[in-house]
């Protein structure tokens, strides 16, 4: 008997081929009806006979096609008939209040791949091809429903030959929203270092360019890079002195996976994620140290070819297979999107460009990510440095409800979340929020979300520093649309951000270590053990303050926190031999500093314990990043991870611990004794690094069997968890204990995450209020109420 029904399906489903496969069911079900993109999603009539409607809607359950995401699907059974004779794809229609999911840019499939390499194809070597399988989407999405005319391919008509796909029902290329080809799509140009474009192949022009050893400017998905031959270490050094990049690891692209794996180390799971859809730089183990001018590590960023540009410039260099590839940027600012700037930021460091004339919408940086492998070889789960390009901006599901809730992340590695349903959608890489750019990126990416996902919060959440850009953003738009605004103290957000990403809702132990974060009791937190669940949080644990001369300051000049550290110990008499970056001038200014507590905050951090740690063991003065001395401090050890045997019967350096205020401190004065006393016996710093290392992650299991007796779920959290030694560590000998161990799956550990765990700690409190509950408080623990 034939039906009517109504359909309406949620997700990902715009941008991914769904009308069309929607299209192709109903014929082969001999289903009629019509079917359109909406703001939520697609929304559909159909007619059918009732068995043939019913395997039509359990067969698109199951099998979606490659690129959806259902969430949800609706239908219902009308009374009246209306007759379809057809199928037809309707205009999309614009609803107020509603949302669906944009899609992720992705990398080309292996059907486009094989059109591009075949001479006889019509998109023979087209830098553009895309379906609806492969493409962009994110960096060319203005507005939605995904339409052309809502994207940057709007200047771009089709010509007759692609009309006549995006009209066929049984072209791969049917309502491919970008198609285009060498006739009607956008085009490749090569520019001299001038600015002026030459005419002949570009690509041609930029292999030449890299294989003499020149620095090129490739226009890609979602920004601008800059690439020379990675082999050649004469370049790599002049593009470091030119971006003034002296220390920080750069990232390379590889041909292919061959070619990535003549350098690094590559597991089964690690292959398959550089060949995911998604491309992300993957961290690999290097098989030697053939490049110490890419990177300081044992580790190395790698990516495949994620467009056809890439494919094609390949083709056209010689002598290597293996490209430095990093963002085209002023130094602390986002990554280079339009021609124009590039040409005016880049003149006197890019030796020529590669460029295309299609407008990148929206900026997103490469995502950045590694395999999780235990000491026993079994391997482990995605682990984020960095959710972007290929990721954002689908959401991610939660367990509670998130509605009309921003929250405004962090500082210096700002993002934001918007709340909508149980979905929490997450913004790409954004960077540090303290530079007027990155800041002005922030903003306009946060709009762009606004009106993509039709926001309208009524509740904000962000951190309790009141100097933080996002707190000033939030506060700024709670007074203009009069919102109510929830301060969400850091490390709490912290702990917050690894339950959410687990889909747990507590009562969790938290082990949150990074490097600086305003605290619930006004001081500087860093190294904590937290006990709570999205609505309390109560502050355990931590370790001896560290002084630190002239503030912000000690994170850049990581010789003053190595030598409050020698203070504190009363070992400042020897700060000559272990720190002769400082002068006697310096050190008298710096100990009235610390005795006189002027311009000097005290901060319980695990990050300026790495740092004056590093400085003490290689007298470094100072650093040009955030993290470059941990980062380095890890690569002196000469393992990756912890020997598990190791992690228990190696003899570390002295736990001592005392309570104050209701926390249990570790005493870190007796560390930097042992160290010192090493050091003058010349112990190899690589072994005390080691040592170091394993010191803390005993120091964690030991805090945690004194502070969790109630063996509740651990979550690790914080930037100093991408320190994959103690990442291993802490979390084989929990587990060996028998305490169950939570890590992040879907975001990044460091701030990047801080905006998921203000979300759902704000709906917490969003419950309530709604409840009626007064004096709900986001900000302090346990040990400070009242």
């Amino acid at each position: 008997m034939k039906k009517n029904i109504s359909l309406d399906i949620y997700g990902l489903v715009q941008g991914v081929g769904f009308r069309p496969y929607l299209h192709k069911k109903a014929r082969e079900f001999n289903i009629c009806g019509r079917v359109r993109n909406t703001s939520d999603g697609l929304s559909a009539r159909l007619e059918g006979e009732e068995k043939d409607l019913e395997a039509f809607i359990n067969g698109l359950k199951a099998f979606p096609p490659r690129l959806a995401y259902i969430t949800k699907t609706e239908y219902s059974y009308n009374d009246v008939l209306e007759g379809f004779t057809d199928f037809e794809i309707l205009e999309s229609l614009k609803k107020h209040g509603g949302y669906t999911f944009a899609g992720a840019d992705t990398a080309p499939c292996e059907e486009c791949m094989r059109e591009l390499y075949d001479p006889s194809d019509r998109r023979y070597r087209y830098a553009f091809i895309n379906c609806t399988n492969c493409g962009p989407r994110y960096s060319i999405i203005r507005s939605l429903p995904y339409d052309r005319a809502n994207t940057a391919m709007d200047g771009f008509k089709m010509c007759g030959s692609c009309q006549s796909e995006f009209n066929d029902i049984e072209d791969r290329r049917y309502h491919a929203q970008p198609d285009c080809c060498g006739k009607c799509g956008p085009e490749v140009f090569f520019l001299d270092k001038n600015g002026s474009k030459i005419s002949g192949d570009p690509f041609i022009f930029s292999g030449k360019l890299i294989s003499s050893g020149g620095i090129l400017a490739v226009k890609g998905t979602g920004g601008i890079h800059l690439a020379c031959d990675a082999t050649n270490d004469k370049a790599v050094k002049r593009l470091r002195e030119l971006k003034n990049r002296p220390a920080r690891p750069l990232a390379v692209m590889a041909r292919d996976i061959k070619a990535a794996g003549e350098i690094c180390d590559i597991s089964k799971q690690e292959a398959e994620l550089l060949e995911s859809p998604a491309r992300p730089i993957v961290l690999l183990a290097l098989k030697n140290s053939r490049f110490p001018e890419l990177s300081f590590s044992r580790r190395l960023g790698v990516m495949l070819p994620y467009t056809p540009m890439h494919y094609l410039l390949f083709d056209a260099v010689k002598y290597t297979d293996i490209l430095v590839m990093t963002s085209a940027n002023k130094k602390g600012c986002p990554v280079l999107t339009d021609n124009d700037e590039a040409l005016e930021v880049l003149d006197g460091i890019a030796d020529g460009y590669l460029f295309h004339n299609r407008d990148i919408e929206n900026r997103i940086d490469d995502s950045v990510a590694a395999v999780r492998a235990d000491d026993r070889n079994v391997t482990g789960g995605i682990y984020f440095f960095r959710r972007s390009r290929g990721y954002a901006p689908l959401p991610l599901s939660v367990s509670d409800d998130v509605s009309n809730i921003l929250a405004f992340g962090a500082e210096q590695k700002g993002s934001f979340t918007i709340g909508k349903g149980r979905f929490a959608f997450s913004s790409p890489h954004i960077g540090d929020l303290k530079n007027m750019e990155t800041f002005e990126h922030y903003d306009k990416t946060l709009k762009k979300y606004m009106r993509l996902f039709d926001a309208e919060p009524k509740y904000l959440a962000c951190d309790m520093h009141p100097d933080y850009f996002s707190t000033r953003a939030a506060v700024k738009m709670s007074k203009k649309h009069a919102l109510q605004l929830m301060y969400v103290q850091h490390h709490w957000a912290h702990m917050a951000s690894c339950m959410a990403d687990n889909g747990l809702t507590g009562p969790v132990f938290g082990i949150i270590w990074d490097g600086t974060g305003l605290g619930g009791d006004g001081s500087i937190w860093g190294c904590e053990f937290l006990k709570g669940d999205y609505s309390s949080y109560k502050r355990a644990g931590s370790i001896r303050p560290i002084a630190l001369p002239g503030g912000d300051s000690a994170v850049i000049n990581i010789n003053r926190t190595a030598f409050s550290l020698l203070y504190d110990c009363r070992l400042d008499n020897k700060a000559e031999k272990y720190i002769p970056s400082i002068s006697e001038t310096e050190k008298s200014a710096i100990s009235a500093m610390i005795s006189g507590g002027i311009n000097c905050p005290k901060a319980s951090s695990a990050g300026r314990l790495f740092d004056g740690i590093y400085s003490l063991l290689t007298q470094t003065g100072s650093i040009s990043y955030d993290g470059e001395a941990a980062q380095k401090l890890e690569a002196l050890s000469e393992n990756d991870r912890p020997e598990f045997d190791r992690l228990l019967n190696a003899p570390v350096y002295p736990l001592s611990f005392y309570t104050e205020d209701n926390v249990r401190k570790f005493d870190i004065r007796p560390i930097v004794e042992s160290i010192a006393a090493e050091l003058d016996r010349g112990v190899n710093i690589c072994d005390i690094a080691e040592k170091f290392m394993l010191t803390l992650c005993r120091m964690a299991f030991e805090q945690t069997l004194a502070l969790n007796t109630e063996r509740l779920p651990v979550v690790l959290s914080g930037g100093v968890f991408f320190n994959m030694y103690i990442l291993s560590g802490v979390s084989a000998l929990l587990e060996n204990a028998g305490y169950k161990v939570y890590t992040h799956r879907r975001v990044s550990p460091c701030d990047e995450g801080v905006s998921l765990g203000q979300l759902v700690i704000a709906a917490c409190a969003k419950d309530k209020i709604a409840k009626g509950e007064k004096n709900v408080s986001c900000t302090s623990d346990e040990n400070n109420k009242g």
